[in-house]
């Protein structure tokens, strides 16, 4: 078991006053040494936090008086102070199966731990769920959760995802339910596997067992040009309209009996079967924004005007590159000022992004009526496959596809596709053959850069 080491002091705050450093390893608080953020957050919420101290090899204990409402003023370094809990099943779909060597090595691990479920949004099987673990969960309100369901049919779950266990282990999802724990479910669809028949079982068995689901997202599997698995292979046009005929079916059922949806289609699929998105109000506040559904609606709206506030960040890598800074899932830039280009205000735009993102975001740009705005789909070759997402660009990608743009425009960047201020292929942005300007991957940031170089005058 680690120990938290500092990280940041706040300047004024009462942890400041008591004399604690950026260095200091955390060995104990109020005499109990923390396991993860989650208990260190409870144990310092207190008036007086008797912080036992290693500064450098020194043993020492500060005493820290907290006046209410004011924070400790401490940042530490991750989110997990013990191990953190692997998943132990072998899925086909896993995508961190699918990715090519010499990736940073967080990037290879695979977790299935509910803490980082209820800090990240990231989803558990719950195939490691233990008693102890519902009895936590409960006691200190760790909601929502997020689990993966996949199937509902026992057998068809433990074949999914290669562990007996996952025959049985959604016994711990009622249980969740059953003590007031808001848990939002995800199937992931593989075709041939358990879309068709099994999806309307996975979906009936949804309705007979768990209705009290916050939310449930039927997404399709990624599929990378590195997999080994023989059945995992994309949707065709046809099986992604019939995987949105299933879920818009079971809505209607839903909304009849449990008063809304409950069950949403990843945008993908509406890409892909090149049908309209829902109306905004079809996603319900679009609580799995973060995990494609409804995004592309939800984005619309932010570059309308909309004010939504995004709460969670979720995805392949979701448990790997935490907050705190350095835990499971770092921030996207690392906190220095954004790579611009020094073009002229009314010089020609550009936005990168993936080539789903280049379907929903050409007609938005389209309405602005200028001719001196185009978008940038970058094809991904780093991954291959079905892989369009641009949270997956990579460096290598950008650069291929911006050494044949022209210079003294202005290039605008997502910056989901950053972590640290790195891409996933360890290439920065300073490394691409033409200047960035990184913007947040929001409607409303959009628009306010566009609004910068003049495009929307």
């Amino acid at each position: 078991m680690s120990t938290p080491v500092v990280v940041a002091v706040a300047p004024g705050s009462p942890a400041e006053a008591a004399g604690v450093v950026p260095g200091d390893r955390i060995l104990a608080i109020n005499g109990c040494a923390p396991r993860d953020v989650i208990e260190y957050q409870l144990l310092v919420d207190e008036p007086s936090v008797c912080l036992d101290l290693d500064s450098g090899g020194l043993s020492r204990e500060v005493i820290v008086d907290r006046p209410p409402g004011l924070p400790l003023g401490l940042e530490v370094d991750g989110a997990l102070f013990d191990r953190v809990r692997t998943c132990d099943n072998h899925c086909e779909f896993c995508f961190i199966y699918q990715l090519p060597p010499g990736l940073r090595r967080s990037l290879y691990v695979k977790d299935d731990d509910y803490r980082l479920s209820f800090l990240y949004g990231n989803f558990t099987t719950l195939t490691r769920f233990t008693e102890a673990d519902l009895e936590r969960v409960i006691t200190e309100g760790l909601s929502p959760l997020y689990v993966s369901i996949h199937a509902t049919d026992p057998g068809k779950r433990a074949e999914m995802l290669r562990n007996r266990r996952g025959a049985t282990s959604l016994r711990w999802l009622r249980a969740l339910l059953d003590h007031g724990i808001v848990v939002h479910g995800q199937v992931v669809v593989c075709p041939e596997v358990n879309d068709g028949p099994w999806l309307e079982d996975t979906l009936a068995g949804v309705a007979d067992r768990y209705p009290d689901l916050a939310s449930v997202c039927v997404v399709p599997l990624g599929v990378s040009r590195y997999t080994g698995e023989a059945r995992m292979r994309p949707h065709t046009v046809a099986e992604a309209g019939a995987v949105l005929d299933c879920v818009e079916a079971w809505q209607e059922r839903f909304l009849g009996v449990v008063g809304r949806r409950l069950v949403h289609a990843a945008d993908e699929y509406y890409l892909q079967a090149g049908r309209g998105f829902p109306a905004a109000e079809v996603y319900e506040g679009f609580e799995m924004c973060e995990d494609g559904v409804g995004m592309a609606r939800a984005f619309e709206g932010e570059f309308q005007g909309a004010d939504r506030e995004r709460s969670r960040t979720s995805g392949f890598f979701a448990s790997v590159e935490g907050a705190p800074a350095l835990g499971f899932r770092a921030p996207r830039t690392d906190g220095g000022t954004p790579v611009t280009v020094g073009a002229h205000p009314d010089a020609p735009v550009a936005v990168l992004t993936g080539e789903l993102g280049g379907l929903v975001l050409a007609p938005l740009l389209a309405g602005l009526g200028r001719d001196d705005l185009r978008v940038v789909p970058v094809e991904n070759r780093f991954f291959g496959g079905n892989v369009a997402v641009t949270g997956l660009l990579v460096g290598e990608d950008l650069g291929r596809v911006l050494a044949d743009q022209p210079t003294g425009h202005r290039y605008l960047l997502p910056d989901v596709c950053l972590s640290n201020g790195r891409f996933l292929d360890g290439t920065l942005p300073e490394d691409l053959p033409r200047l960035v300007e990184v913007v947040a991957t929001d409607g409303g940031a959009l628009r306010a850069a566009l609004i910068e170089t003049g495009v929307d005058r």
